[in-house]
């Protein structure tokens, strides 16, 4: 299948069980129906069993001086 953008030959990635097609020049990245609801509900699961509570709303763990990555960044970082 090729990128509907550039025209490059999409790769495909498996990320949180689901099996995802990008392309690797412009790095758009197009689902099937359905998958993206199985990419949260498989991405929610691990993030609620932080061993020391929940994030706040800035992003930061209660012990942690760092900015947390988005569950996208992790799950699209090619």
């Amino acid at each position: 299948m090729k990128c509907p953008i550039d025209g490059t030959v999409l790769e495909t990635s498996a990320r949180v069980g689901v099996e995802i097609n990008y392309c690797p020049q412009c790095r758009g990245v197009w689902l099937d129906r359905g998958e993206l609801k199985k990419i949260v509900e498989n991405s929610a699961a691990p993030a609620s069993a932080s061993p020391e509570g929940e994030y706040d709303e800035d992003g930061y763990h209660p012990t942690s001086s760092k900015k947390s990555r988005s569950f996208l960044t992790e799950l699209f970082g090619f």
